[in-house]
Protein backbone atom coordinates (compact mmCIF):
# COMPACT_ATOMS: atom_id res chain seq x y z
CA UNK A 1 0.00 0.00 0.00
CA UNK A 2 1.22 3.76 -1.14
CA UNK A 3 0.54 6.27 1.87
CA UNK A 4 2.05 9.73 1.43
CA UNK A 5 1.97 11.18 5.04
CA UNK A 6 0.86 15.21 4.24
CA UNK A 7 0.03 19.07 5.24
CA UNK A 8 -2.37 20.21 2.14
CA UNK A 9 -1.47 23.70 3.28
CA UNK A 10 2.58 23.20 3.28
CA UNK A 11 3.71 23.01 -0.29
CA UNK A 12 6.65 20.58 -0.42
CA UNK A 13 3.47 18.32 0.81
CA UNK A 14 1.53 19.24 -2.33
CA UNK A 15 4.92 18.62 -4.53
CA UNK A 16 5.12 15.22 -3.34
CA UNK A 17 1.77 14.57 -3.84
CA UNK A 18 1.33 15.61 -7.36
CA UNK A 19 4.80 14.09 -8.20
CA UNK A 20 2.65 10.49 -7.20
CA UNK A 21 -0.29 11.70 -9.32
CA UNK A 22 1.73 12.57 -12.04
CA UNK A 23 2.89 9.38 -12.24
CA UNK A 24 -0.63 7.85 -12.42
CA UNK A 25 -0.21 6.53 -8.84
CA UNK A 26 -3.14 7.17 -5.90
CA UNK A 27 -1.74 6.95 -2.58
CA UNK A 28 -3.61 6.97 0.76
CA UNK A 29 -3.25 10.47 1.49
CA UNK A 30 -2.68 10.98 5.50
CA UNK A 31 -3.61 14.24 6.84
CA UNK A 32 -1.41 13.57 9.93
CA UNK A 33 -2.46 16.92 11.41
CA UNK A 34 -5.96 15.68 11.23
CA UNK A 35 -5.52 11.76 12.29
CA UNK A 36 -2.39 12.05 14.91
CA UNK A 37 -0.18 9.36 14.69
CA UNK A 38 0.62 7.50 17.62
CA UNK A 39 3.77 7.06 19.29
CA UNK A 40 3.49 3.37 18.29
CA UNK A 41 3.08 4.20 14.55
CA UNK A 42 5.76 7.14 14.19
CA UNK A 43 8.59 4.49 15.41
CA UNK A 44 7.41 2.08 12.83
CA UNK A 45 7.95 5.14 10.42
CA UNK A 46 10.96 6.50 11.20
CA UNK A 47 12.59 2.72 11.25
CA UNK A 48 11.57 2.90 7.64
CA UNK A 49 12.69 5.63 6.62
CA UNK A 50 16.30 4.72 8.63
CA UNK A 51 16.19 7.92 10.25
CA UNK A 52 16.26 8.98 14.14
CA UNK A 53 13.32 11.57 15.59
CA UNK A 54 15.66 13.94 15.84
CA UNK A 55 16.17 14.26 11.83
CA UNK A 56 12.77 14.75 11.30
CA UNK A 57 11.74 17.70 13.18
CA UNK A 58 10.84 20.66 11.21
CA UNK A 59 13.62 23.06 12.78
CA UNK A 60 12.44 26.26 10.79
CA UNK A 61 9.16 26.07 12.76
CA UNK A 62 8.81 28.50 15.20
CA UNK A 63 7.82 26.34 18.30
CA UNK A 64 10.90 24.46 17.59
CA UNK A 65 12.96 27.35 17.73
CA UNK A 66 11.07 28.57 21.00
CA UNK A 67 10.76 25.76 22.74
CA UNK A 68 13.20 23.13 21.97
CA UNK A 69 16.23 24.44 19.92
CA UNK A 70 19.71 23.43 21.88
CA UNK A 71 17.86 21.01 24.08
CA UNK A 72 19.06 17.02 24.05
CA UNK A 73 16.08 14.91 23.75
CA UNK A 74 16.64 10.81 23.33
CA UNK A 75 14.76 8.84 20.60
CA UNK A 76 11.67 8.32 22.97
CA UNK A 77 11.50 11.87 24.08
CA UNK A 78 11.74 13.44 20.33
CA UNK A 79 8.89 11.15 19.43
CA UNK A 80 6.65 12.10 22.32
CA UNK A 81 7.63 16.13 21.70
CA UNK A 82 6.19 15.02 17.61
CA UNK A 83 3.01 13.30 18.85
CA UNK A 84 2.51 16.47 20.49
CA UNK A 85 3.10 19.01 17.94
CA UNK A 86 2.89 16.83 14.35
CA UNK A 87 3.45 20.08 12.87
CA UNK A 88 7.40 19.84 13.85
CA UNK A 89 7.17 16.49 11.53
CA UNK A 90 9.14 16.97 8.10
CA UNK A 91 6.28 16.38 5.13
CA UNK A 92 5.94 14.68 3.12
CA UNK A 93 6.56 11.32 3.64
CA UNK A 94 6.24 8.16 1.51
CA UNK A 95 5.95 4.79 2.74
CA UNK A 96 5.35 2.20 0.76
CA UNK A 97 5.35 -1.66 2.06
CA UNK A 98 8.58 -1.97 4.27
CA UNK A 99 10.62 1.50 3.27
CA UNK A 100 9.59 5.16 3.40
CA UNK A 101 11.23 8.53 2.21
CA UNK A 102 11.21 11.58 2.82
CA UNK A 103 9.94 13.26 -0.35
CA UNK A 104 12.08 16.65 -0.69
CA UNK A 105 12.54 16.91 -3.37
CA UNK A 106 9.63 15.11 -4.99
CA UNK A 107 12.34 13.17 -6.96
CA UNK A 108 13.42 11.22 -3.82
CA UNK A 109 10.45 9.34 -3.79
CA UNK A 110 11.36 7.29 -6.47
CA UNK A 111 13.49 5.33 -3.84
CA UNK A 112 10.49 4.00 -2.82
CA UNK A 113 8.79 3.14 -5.88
Amino acid sequence: MLKIYHNNRCSKSRAGLKYLLDKGLEPEIIEYLKEPLSEKDLARLLMKLNRPASEMVRTQEALYKSDFKGKNFNEDEWIKIIIENPRLLKRPIVEVKNKAVWGIPPEEIEGVL
